[in-house]
C-alpha cells in the first residue's frame, strides 16, 4: 500500500465488517500507524466525545499534553460535525446514535518521507429518530497535525 492516507485507512477501519477488522488493524499497523476501533451510541454528544477521547489515552494513541489532545479534540468535532451533517450541538443531539469510530495516528501519507505525524478520526454508523427503524447511515472524518 504505497502513498495512501490516513483518512483513508481510517475509514476502511471503521466501515470493515467484523471479520476482517483483525486483519485490517495488523495490517495497517505494519504500516507504522497506530490504531484503534471502538464503538458508542447516545443521545448526548459529552458521552460519544469522552468515549474517543478516553479510548484514545488508554490505548497510547495520545499523551496527556496539550498539543495532543488538542488535534484529538478537533478530529473528533470534525468527524462529528460530518457524523451529524454538520448540525451539531454539543448538549443532546436529539437523535439516536450509534456508531463505530476509528482513530489512526501516524504519518499523514505512507511512504511519504516527512509527511509529519497526524490523527484520524472516523465516525460511522446509524442515526436518526429514537424511534427503532427511522435511522439512517452516517459517516464524519477529521483528520490533525500533531
Amino acid at each position: 500500500m504505497e502513498n495512501i492516507g490516513i483518512g483513508k485507512l481510517a475509514i476502511k477501519l471503521a466501515i470493515a465488517e467484523e471479520q476482517d477488522v483483525q486483519s485490517l488493524t495488523e495490517e495497517i499497523g505494519k504500516l507504522g500507524y497506530v490504531v484503534y476501533r471502538g464503538r458508542a451510541g447516545s443521545m448526548d454528544a459529552k458521552n460519544i466525545f469522552a468515549s474517543v477521547e478516553t479510548a484514545a489515552m488508554r490505548q497510547d494513541l495520545i499523551r496527556e499534553n496539550y498539543r495532543e489532545e488538542h488535534a484529538l479534540y478537533h478530529g473528533i468535532m470534525e468527524a462529528f460535525s460530518g457524523y451529524c451533517r454538520g448540525q451539531v450541538d454539543l448538549g443532546n443531539v436529539l437523535r439516536s446514535t450509534g456508531l463505530v469510530y476509528t482513530i489512526v495516528r501516524g504519518p499523514l501519507v505512507h511512504g511519504v518521507k516527512g509527511s509529519g505525524d497526524w490523527i484520524a478520526v472516523v465516525m460511522y454508523g446509524l442515526i436518526g429518530s429514537p424511534r427503532q427503524g427511522f435511522e439512517h447511515e452516517a459517516i464524519g472524518m477529521g483528520i490533525q497535525p500533531i
